[in-house]
């Protein structure tokens, strides 16, 4: 562990010297009290001093304490300095625990027995233990204090108090996992599990007693339960000679009826079984194998025990591991009791026990050693060979009622056994054991896969699978014939589709066998194909099309180190693979796929001579052969594949070029070199008719064609550019494709490793070509100048300054990758200077030849030399210089002395005084940077001279120049404080009031900020996120604002950024983009995660029917025709109608085409529309003292129509009562009805009714 987490540990405790609670506070005023005497001694804070310190304040209180009780409460001091040292020991060097082990023993065992009543300083003091035990070497171990102690520890491994529990046993586990060099085990560790075994025996004892009550038998179930959390970490660190008595005592737990500690004790055992991840963690199991497995098989759980079964027949298959592993013979001979002692559970009706049965079964099956293997193949019908029964058994259960809904299970189970049997007798040219013994079996589950009504058909194909890649297609398909055509249908065969799919699998049959099967029945399927296409049968043409898709997926597999490659790869099987190339694109891939594994298979070389576990693999000498026999045709190769290459579109070259580069790697190194110079040839040749002009068009451009067959060449020289001598002219071409690729296959060429490499020569051919560089290419340019910069010798540095000017001006390029490449070839250079080496200034460009010093390289020289630019004839060179010097102040301003950090501030600070912005601009980035990541105290004494400078920018708008300032002076009171800024602004009021500005903005943020926090239903509300990190720590300091506050000039909140309002219900809008608040929309990167489908749901039709009252009987739907005045929302109702309004009514206005106002005709037309649509309506006036805070008083009323009879209306009756129902009709006198509305202000009445 390191000091910087040791000092963030103490950092947390700081803090709480305030604290209102005394456990925290206690420890807090002790660290500061102790970091005060460092302090006054001038001491430094290492752990070594804490932890010296500490031992001293802890002498002194037990000393005092001695005589009477320990103070042991919280906030005592006791507990206080045990909670620093157990906080401070991990840290502590381990000589220093040595040397002082006398003292802390002396002084912390004593407070074993006082501290067992108070857990909290109980934890401190074992943590503090557990870095000491680690700390001691083998002498110290054996001490008798040490020895006491590591026993009362063990003690409180099953300590009833969880932390405390935990605690001890993380101690021991540590403890025995780092034993004192050189012992691989910890001597502790036979005491350990002499304890487990008294401790387990202990608790077997007390289990059995008949004269155990309730209470002391859930107290006896607990503590068998802190037993089994202790060992299961530590029982791989045990010794080896306890584990049969551990074993046999964790078997016995299941008698004490608890499922839980049952559970846990065959978990226990299956982790002690396992394999270890980590193989520094010894494994002790292997010595006492059999007598665990006896132990198990003698304490099997009851059957219809479905908890405990599981995990039982888990233990006994993974033991049995153990034992093939350590005695593999005497495995074999108990394979046969165990298979059949486990096999039954296979009948259980518990998913889970079947499930981990099948497993058990597969790993019996790993146990099958080729003795067995041997005795069975000799005698196959012999009932007394444990394999032959295992073969029957499993053959009988696919027919037997009782295994029926374990058929899944069996089918695992038989997968294991044909992996287990892929032993030959007789090397390669001899049959397998699967195919000798499960041949009928396979036969079997073929035929159940074809019915109907079988269920388990993924299961059949992972048995048929494993038989594919076991025994192979030529084997199973003769047993299995796939009966796929019109012949075998009409025979009644029932097809085996199925089986073409698991072809794809690497397996052990020859390259011949596809060529004799599977290439004449392709031709067959194909004819039937044709013949379908042009009878109008699409489907079934379809159909043949799969199938042969299908067969030829299976190629890759049988070139994999097929053992008749010379035979099979003839000039007839390669020129019909050459035709499928050029003619069939849809049996493209798969045929590739081939040509590339029949190379990568052999050109390894990495053969297995263990015939036992890899029978099918080639030898050294037969793989070396198939090398010499590939390497014969790779020329006939290339020249298919070179045509192919620039036939298929960009899409399809990937596969095509990754085979190329597989045979390049094969090749021959004088037949490559003699294609390389062909490519080279053709290459130049069609690089010059697309140079030359034609005699009829000097000016003509290059066709597409021309510019594809250059691209294509270019393409297969990248890819075969280990072997490539140069480049030519291709770097002064005009076409961007050209340079591009030119550039790129120079960075291939030095990253390849492969050829000498003249750096310095090559840098200078460079500088040559910079002026002929096209923007498209800058990129590459820079990335390729990057890529050959560590091949330039120290005594060459003279070269880095031709290559400042074209870097600095790359920081400038509008392609954000080419200003990234920029910025790392000028970091690349100044880390090439900082190794040092030699500048030779008489090879300068420009620099007098008789001058013949020398300078030394370091980051000093490197800064003198990008300084040059700041002497730029244009303000364009003399911004990118100040970007550039920036970037390297930020990436080396721990290596660079604070003088040339204060020189480079004060020279840059002329440069705000410019009168030029894009200067200005960049100034600004480097004070911002400059604020940001160098010390304060570098900043301090400059202040009186920045802020003038910056105050004199901040009321200037343009290019956001006040925003920028704004920002760079919060960063600069948040590093050297308001009043040290605001004393610097001297006599100018505008500029302090600026300040003072800025200052009450952030302090309102921060205000807003902490209410925000305080109230509970803000505190839920997600705010606008700030600009995002773009991922470079330079891009985010110089551009990133880290503003306090996202509030306006004025003070106000800035309002966020509106949505666009939805569309009209029911329109589909499509695919939209996600507006984000106040976050600019990257439409290059990153833009899928803002596209989204999501849109309001739509009203679904009869939605709305259940707000509608409806007649109980018929169901009609009722309309209230209630007098309630009708209520409309002003705002919905103005706004709604406001664009319409512009258009159509009396004030309304339109623009022409050149945006001239013409407002509209006063007409009869339009007033009378505007009185159609209300707008002359009469408004009632509201009250303004009555019914004030109700919603009503801000809506206007619309004046209704009066319905004639209406002053006749009863207010409780609806109508005149007569029998059978109410009459509907009111009656008036006729004058009434007469008055109509004919003056302007009367009402209006309606006959009707309606509105």
């Amino acid at each position: 562990m390191s000091t910087g987490d040791l000092e963030a540990a103490l950092s947390k405790i700081r803090p709480h010297t305030t604290s209102s609670l005394p456990h925290q506070k206690a420890p807090a005023n002790l660290l500061t009290a102790l970091e005060a005497t460092f302090k006054e001694q001038n001491a430094e804070r290492t752990p070594a001093a804490y932890f010296a310190g500490l031992l001293t304040a802890l002498e002194s209180t037990v000393q005092k304490e001695r005589e009477g009780n320990f103070a042991l409460r919280d906030g005592d001091l006791l507990p206080a300095e045990l909670y620093l040292l157990a906080l401070v020991g991990p840290f502590v060097p381990p000589p220093v625990i040595r040397a002082n082990l006398n003292t802390l023993l002396s002084l912390t065992t004593p407070l074993w027995t006082p501290l067992n009543s108070y857990p909290p300083p109980l934890r401190s003091q074992l943590s503090l233990y557990n870095a000491v035990l680690r700390a001691l070497d083998r002498s110290q171990l054996e001490a008798q204090p040490i020895r006491q102690s590591f026993v009362t520890i063990l003690q409180l491994c099953v300590d009833s108090r969880p932390k405390v529990r935990r605690r001890a046993a993380d101690l021991v586990r540590d403890v025995l996992s780092s034993p004192p060099s050189p012992l691989m085990r910890h001597p502790y560790s036979e005491r350990a599990g002499e304890w487990s075994v008294s401790a387990l025996s202990e608790v077997n004892s007390l289990g059995s007693s008949k004269q155990k009550g309730k209470k002391n038998a859930d107290d006896i179930v607990s503590a068998a339960i802190h037993l089994l959390a202790f060992l299961r970490p530590v029982l791989p660190y045990l010794p080896s000679t306890v584990l049969p008595t551990i074993t046999t005592s964790l078997l016995t737990l299941p008698r004490l009826g608890n499922p839980y500690l049952s559970q846990s004790a065959y978990g226990v055992l299956s982790d002690l079984l396992s394999v270890p991840d980590d193989p520094d963690v010894p494994r002790n199991i292997d010595a006492s194998t059999a007598d665990l497995l006896q132990a198990i098989l003698n304490a099997p759980p009851l059957k219809t025990d479905v908890t405990l079964l599981p995990s039982w027949v888990e233990v006994v298959g993974k033991t049995m591991l153990v034992y093939a592993s350590t005695d593999p013979d005497a495995c074999a001979v108990e394979l046969g009791r165990v298979w059949k002692t486990v096999f039954p559970y296979l009948e259980s009706p518990d998913a889970a026990t079947r499930r981990e049965t099948a497993a058990a079964l597969a790993r019996l099956a790993e146990c099958i050693s080729p003795a067995l293997v041997d005795s069975a193949l000799s005698n196959p019908i012999s009932d007394k060979n444990a394999l032959v029964q295992i073969v029957a058994q499993l053959t009988k259960a696919l027919d037997t009622l009782s295994y029926a809904r374990a058929t899944s299970e069996l089918l695992v189970v038989v997968s294991a056994l044909i992996t287990a049997l892929r032993y030959r007798r007789n090397g390669r040219e001899s049959p397998t054991a699967a195919e000798e013994l499960l041949l009928p079996l396979l036969q079997k589950i073929g035929d159940m896969r074809v019915k109907k009504e079988f269920e388990y058909k993924e299961a059949a194909d992972g048995v048929l699978r494993t038989a594919m890649a076991i025994i192979g297609p030529e084997v199973l398909l003769d047993a299995l014939p796939l009966n796929l055509e019109p012949v075998d249908r009409a025979a009644g065969h029932e097809p085996r589709a199925f089986l073409l799919p698991l072809l794809v699998q690497t397996h052990p049959s020859p390259l011949r066998h596809f060529i004799q099967y599977f290439v004449p029945l392709t031709e067959r399927m194909f004819d039937l194909q044709q013949k379908a296409d042009a009878e109008g049968r699409a489907a079934e043409a379809k159909v043949w099309s799969v199938l042969v898709s299908q067969i030829w997926n299976g190629l890759p597999a049988y070139c994999f180190r097929t053992p008749d490659l010379r035979e099979s790869l003839s000039p007839q099987f390669a020129q019909m693979l050459s035709q499928l190339l050029y003619s069939q694109p849809e049996l493209r891939p798969p045929v590739l796929r081939a040509l590339k594994v029949v190379v990568d298979s052999n050109a390894k070389g990495e053969s297995t001579t263990n015939t036992d576990t890899e029978p099918d693999a080639l030898s050294e000498n037969e793989i070396a052969q198939n090398r010499v026999f590939l390497r014969a045709q790779s020329e006939s190769w290339f020249a298919v594949l070179f045509n192919l290459f620039g036939s298929v579109g960009r899409d399809g070259q990937g596969i095509v070029g990754e085979v190329i580069s597989t045979w390049a790697s094969i090749a021959n190194e004088k037949e490559m070199t003699k294609t390389c110079r062909k490519v080279v040839d053709m290459f130049k040749a069609n690089l010059s008719k697309m140079s030359a002009p034609s005699s009829s068009n000097a000016h003509a451009h290059p066709t597409e064609e021309q510019r594809g067959v250059v691209a294509a060449m270019q393409d297969i020289l990248v890819l075969l550019v280990p072997y490539l001598s140069q480049s030519g002219r291709v770097l002064k071409n005009r076409d961007n494709g050209v340079q591009k690729r030119a550039y790129k296959l120079l960075g291939k060429l030095v990253q390849a490793d492969k050829v000498a490499v003249d750096a310095e020569d090559l840098f200078t051919k460079m500088d040559e070509a910079a002026d002929d560089t096209l923007a498209a290419a800058k990129k590459d340019r820079l990335t390729f100048l990057k890529a050959l910069l560590p091949y330039l010798p120290s005594n060459a540095l003279h070269v880095i300054p031709s290559l400042i000017p074209e870097a600095v001006l790359g920081t400038k390029e509008p392609s954000e990758k080419a200003r990234t490449a920029a910025y790392e070839l000028i970091v690349a250079m100044g880390y090439k200077m900082k190794e040092g080496g030699v500048v030779k200034r008489h090879k300068l460009n420009g620099m007098d030849e008789d001058d013949i010093t020398e300078a030394s390289a370091n980051l000093q020289e490197y800064f003198t030399m990008m300084a040059g630019g700041l002497a730029g004839a244009t303000s364009h060179m003399i911004s990118a210089t100040v970007t550039a010097i920036s970037r390297l102040v930020f990436e080396f301003k721990d290596d660079v002395s604070s003088e040339v950090h204060t020189e480079i501030f004060l020279t840059f600070l002329e440069y705000l005084k410019s009168a030029n912005r894009e200067i200005v601009k960049s100034t600004f980035g480097f004070v911002k940077l400059f604020i940001h990541t160098l010390p304060a105290d570098l900043l301090r004494p400059h202040l009186k001279d920045l802020v003038p400078v910056l105050l004199g920018w901040v009321h200037d708008h343009k290019n956001h120049f006040k925003t920028k300032v704004q920002h760079i002076f919060e960063r600069l009171i948040r590093r050297c404080g308001f009043d040290a800024v605001y004393a610097c602004a001297g006599a100018d009021e505008d500029g302090g009031k600026v300040l003072l500005n800025i200052k009450k903005r952030k302090d309102r943020a921060k205000r807003k900020k902490a209410q925000r926090e305080d109230d509970d239903e803000s505190a839920d509300e997600k705010t606008p996120a700030g600009h995002a990190a773009t991922g470079d720590a330079f891009e985010d300091v110089l551009y990133g604002s880290e503003s306090e506050s996202d509030e306006s000039d004025d003070g106000r909140p800035a309002a966020p950024q509106l949505t666009a309002k939805k569309g009209k219900k029911g329109k589909d809008m499509g695919t939209r983009l996600r507006v984000d608040d106040d976050e600019p929309m990257d439409l290059l990167q990153g833009a899928n995660t803002r596209i989204t489908s999501a849109r309001k749901s739509v009203r679904k039709p009869g939605a709305d029917a259940s707000k509608f009252k409806t007649d109980e009987g018929t169901g009609k739907m009722l309309i209230d025709t209630g007098d309630s005045e009708i209520e409309v929302d002003e705002d919905a109702r103005l706004g709604g109608a406001a664009y319409r309004e512009t258009l159509t009514s009396v004030d309304g206005f339109t623009r022409d085409q050149r945006g001239h106002v013409k407002f509209n005709k006063d007409t009869k037309k339009r007033r009378r529309d505007a009185e159609d649509a209300g707008e002359n309506e009469d408004v009632d006036m509201v009250d303004a003292g009555a019914g004030t805070g109700t919603d009503k008083n801000r809506k206007l009323k619309r004046k209704s129509s009066v319905k004639i009879g209406q002053e006749f209306k009863a207010k409780r009756a609806g109508g005149d009562v007569k029998k059978g129902g109410v009459d509907p009709y009111a009656y008036l006198p006729l004058s009434q009805a007469a008055k109509g509305g004919r003056g302007k202000g009367g009402q209006k009445l309606s006959v009707t009714g309606r509105r």
